[in-house]
């Protein structure tokens, strides 16, 4: 791991941002919580926020995090779901992979949920939107 022993602590925040590409007969089926293995959103959202807090564990390198804040966001669209996440901590190193660990898992739980109705899903557009705190101080994507 990177020695941060000397870096000051800060407040880091950081978003990222994925999307599901499903077909309308299963964002229909989403809607109207018909999904035989339980609301996919729901579930979605509680294993980002498990991702984010196990990030360390599950990134070689990463450092293990103290996160005063995660939220995952999963919103429907007209071409599927898109998931937001946004993890924070006060500490050395960023929030930037938890951020992104966070709607990746979520990703993968709405594909899992939703699998046997819809193989054609995809996972797309993961990427770190924002983020802010640190040396390198604030970033946003333009998108």
């Amino acid at each position: 791991m990177v020695d941060v022993t000397e870096k000051p602590s800060t407040v880091r925040t950081a978003r990222a941002r994925a999307r599901v590409r499903t077909s309308p007969e299963t964002l229909a089926l989403i809607q109207s919580e018909g999904v035989a293995k339980g609301n996919p959103l729901e579930t979605a959202r509680i294993a980002g926020i498990l991702a984010a807090k196990n990030t360390a564990g599950l990134i070689p390198l990463c450092h293990p995090l103290g996160l005063t804040h995660v939220d995952v966001r999963c919103d429907l669209t007209p071409h599927g779901i898109e998931l937001e996440a946004t993890a924070t901590a006060e500490g050395k190193t960023g929030v930037e992979m938890e951020a992104l660990a966070a709607v990746t898992i979520a990703a993968l739980t709405i594909y899992d949920m939703c699998k046997a109705v819809d193989r054609e899903m995809s996972i797309t557009d993961v990427r770190l939107v924002e983020k802010s705190g640190g040396r390198s101080g604030h970033y946003r994507r333009s998108e």
